[in-house]
């Protein structure tokens, strides 16, 4: 498993157009192959901010898979216009997990 982070910061006052827009896209990368979760979590210190982080079964179902296609084309219009600054994505491998 492949864990996609996103710290995203929101524009101030879209808040909950960002949302509403979200629950939209979340079924767009939800129906992609290898897709295997979301979470989606705002900040308690910046009601600006939020964390994405989605799990993938390969990274190349991330980079190639999802940002190669149509849908992500769909995604990108729905989310990035709230995005300041554009966030940095980051991908990660399990090194050691307690339950």
């Amino acid at each position: 498993m492949i864990l996609e982070s996103a710290v995203l910061n929101i524009k101030p006052g879209e808040t909950d157009a960002f949302e509403a827009a979200f629950d939209k896209a979340r079924h767009i990368i939800g129906s992609m192959p290898g897709f295997g979760g979301l979470r989606l979590m705002r900040c308690l210190e910046n009601r600006q901010r939020y964390l994405l982080l989605v799990e993938w079964v390969r990274l190349a179902d991330h980079t190639e898979g999802f940002r190669g296609s149509s849908a992500y084309q769909e995604w990108r219009a729905l989310l990035h216009h709230f995005y300041d600054p554009f966030p940095n994505v980051e991908h990660y491998g399990l090194v050691s997990e307690v339950a």
